[in-house]
């Protein structure tokens, strides 16, 4: 995973409510383990005709969405059943965070754990950049900031220890790891006054 600071990027727009996670990576592509490959599958069932060819209104489709990081859903983006491919294949495909005024609790941990920002704004904001794909913003999770076009900002919630994470770019596991030093020295010290 990379490290997240500061993201400064155009958006892209789904102004979809409910996108569900067999909407975000359909179930027919879980059969892998790995991350790797996973965004060219990403809303396959919206992306794509059934020749494989992609169809031109999908808004990931169009030219302004090339290179955008940021993700602007609709309400309750991430609902549906549990699976860490979703957050996989946004992360493959490209995305670094996704901004709705409701993320479903399960896709956040997910989210969370596998290196994307899920941010939550207020509805204003939220309709703001709905009606204005491709605007620039600057999320910067150091200060928990989402900056918005002529100067606006707003402060978003991230759990502590997942900001961590995402900061130094490890999951559990790898922060875990990081502490093994520390976490040996603990238990050497207490198993010798143990004895």
């Amino acid at each position: 995973m990379e490290p997240i600071r500061k993201i400064v990027s155009r958006t892209a727009v789904l102004p979809y409510t409910d996108i569900d996670t067999d909407q975000i990576i359909p179930a027919r592509f879980l059969r892998t383990t790995t991350r790797e490959g996973l965004g060219k599958q990403l809303f396959a069932d919206w992306r794509y005709n059934a020749d494989g060819s992609e169809r031109s209104e999908f808004p990931l489709n169009q030219p302004q969405a090339a290179g955008c990081t940021v993700l602007v859903g609709g309400r309750n983006f991430g609902c549906g059943s549990s699976r860490e491919h979703a957050p996989w294949a946004l992360y493959d495909y490209g995305f670094r965070a996704v901004i709705s005024t409701e993320i479903a609790d399960i896709f956040r941990s997910n989210a969370l754990k596998n290196g994307l920002l899920p941010i939550v704004v207020d509805d204003a904001t939220h309709q703001w950049l709905l009606s204005n794909p491709g605007a620039e913003v600057t999320v910067d999770l150091e200060s928990c900031t989402l900056g918005l076009p002529g100067g606006r900002s707003l402060q978003f919630a991230v759990e502590p220890f997942a900001r961590v994470c995402l900061l130094n770019g490890v999951d559990q596991l790898g922060f875990l790891l990081k502490q093994d030093a520390a976490i040996t020295a603990y238990e050497q010290s207490h198993w010798q006054v143990a004895r």
